[in-house]
């Protein structure tokens, strides 16, 4: 098990020690190794992903049918749900020849993972390699899933620091990160904290309002960071401000790295024209199927074949796509043939670019909208940020903000049929520690939230006026 894993449980008490302590023991931490940091497999997954770009399509199908054989027969063997599902479909892994077999393997639904997330854990994976998320996804309804200690941070480390790569980043680079981390509660609290683990500055996107982006740039500015990593969200407000006021970025920056929302590439464009820089892309999930990231010379995302299998439904009347994959080395949970909820429009040949790899490949991914909820002093707080690491949620079949004015809403929840109503105070505390001390909020279950017109769920029903928007305005 990696450090990482080991001391993540200390994560809070690190953040309680003064500055000066945290400065010293972050630092001394930062020059240990990076395979004493990420655990053993770190140098694995490095290689992995930098070998997986020279592979020919030969080697990427015999490499995926030896992965998926292997989660096969693992589940087939350790996992409860998975000996039961194949008993009854009459599905067999030792049948799975080629990578269009898999498509008589049954799917599995957010729901299932939901029901059935004890069942679908192995048997052979001791419960200490276990760590648990819960995340809310795209659509609002909450899922618990593990990963496994050891293998699935430092497997997601060395695939990003690769994607990244193709943007410039490196590994001792300074980063500026504006994505949910929660410093403190209070509506006009510190907006930021140096990171001296990674010497990354952590500035929290909930209080960038419009009165104090000049204290984000300022922060910036002094910082100097090399790459600014941020929700897509975040990074248009700070150019939408740059360019209400005709300045610019007085600090050299190699890229953008923008994650977690959907970015068009009109707001792809305007970002690259303001911080005059590359703006990269990727596509991920905190389930860890599949991975997707914009290529060195091309915008397209290319599916990386040796961190999951990915297939595409049937296109909708649009020509989307869902995203269905099936994860490799996390065997203390596998994911078969996972249903993600997101989709894709995949590269057309004629009008698309040469690619870069024999990869799957997609020209846009949607289905991740950026919504927010409005505080009393008129803060944006993104429900990406509720992308809680423990079983906060676990219990909860769908999860739903309703919002009709400025720090005031409530939070709709449907209990299953095994919550424990006892949770509500510590989910509650939860909640209030990412909104901030500027919002008042309801508790209220349900036993049905809102949905869309094609019945997905939705994190958030807004009435705020047209004055007051929680939802982002998508071009293209």
């Amino acid at each position: 098990m990696s450090l990482e894993d080991r001391l993540y449980p200390f994560l809070a008490a690190y953040n309680a020690l003064p500055p000066w302590a945290q400065f010293a023991a972050g630092t001394a931490y930062r020059i240990l190794p990076r395979n004493w940091r990420w655990g053993a497999r770190y140098a694995e997954f490095t290689q992995l992903a930098k070998a997986g770009e020279a592979w020919s399509p030969s080697e990427i199908e015999e490499y995926q049918l030896k992965q998926l054989r292997f989660v096969l027969h693992h589940a087939a063997n350790f996992c409860p749900y998975y000996q039961r599902l194949f008993m009854k479909t009459g599905f067999r892994p030792e049948h799975v020849r080629t990578l269009e077999d898999m498509a008589e393997c049954p799917l599995l639904e957010k729901q299932q993972l939901i029901e059935h997330g004890d069942e679908l854990a192995s048997t052979q994976v001791p419960r200490s390699q276990r760590l648990h998320i819960t995340t809310g996804g795209s659509t609002g309804v909450p899922v618990g899933f593990d990963l496994q200690k050891g293998v699935s941070r430092p497997k997601e480390q060395a695939f990003l620091e690769r994607m990244w790569s193709r943007a410039g980043y490196h590994r001792n680079a300074r980063v500026a990160v504006i994505r949910g981390h929660t410093i403190t509660s209070q509506a006009r609290g510190r907006i930021g904290q140096y990171d001296a683990t990674r010497n990354w500055l952590l500035l929290s996107s909930s209080h960038l309002t419009h009165d104090r982006v000049a204290d984000y740039l300022e922060a910036l500015e002094r910082f100097k960071p090399q790459f600014i990593h941020a929700y897509p969200s975040a990074a248009l407000q700070l150019a939408e401000y740059l360019e209400r006021q005709q300045q610019s970025l007085r600090i050299p920056l190699r890229a953008l790295l923008c994650g977690s929302e959907r970015m068009t590439l009109p707001q792809k464009r305007l970002l690259e024209r303001i911080f005059r820089c590359r703006v990269y892309r990727w596509y991920g999930h905190s389930e860890r199927v599949v991975l997707a990231g914009e290529g060195k010379e091309t915008e397209l995302f290319y599916f990386f074949p040796q961190y999951g299998f990915v297939e595409f439904g049937s296109p909708d009347s649009e020509g989307l796509r869902e995203v269905i994959g099936t994860s490799f080395h996390n065997l203390d949970m596998p994911l078969i043939r996972y249903r993600t909820g997101d989709y894709v429009r995949l590269a057309d040949p004629r009008t698309d670019p040469m690619l870069e790899f024999p990869w799957p490949a997609a020209a846009d991914v949607v289905g991740r909208e950026q919504e927010f909820l409005i505080s009393g002093s008129h803060r944006r707080i993104s429900l990406t940020a509720f992308n809680m690491h423990d079983n906060v949620f676990d219990g909860l079949y769908a999860v739903q903000f309703y919002q009709e004015q400025p720090g005031v809403a409530q939070f709709r929840y449907l209990p299953g049929p095994q919550f424990d109503r006892s949770r509500l105070p510590t989910i509650e505390k939860a909640i209030r520690r990412k909104l901030g001390d500027d919002f008042e909020i309801e508790l209220r279950e349900v036993s049905e939230v809102e949905k869309t017109a094609g019945g997905k769920h939705r994190w958030l029903i807004s009435r705020l006026s047209a004055g007051e928007p929680s939802r982002e305005k998508k071009e293209g």
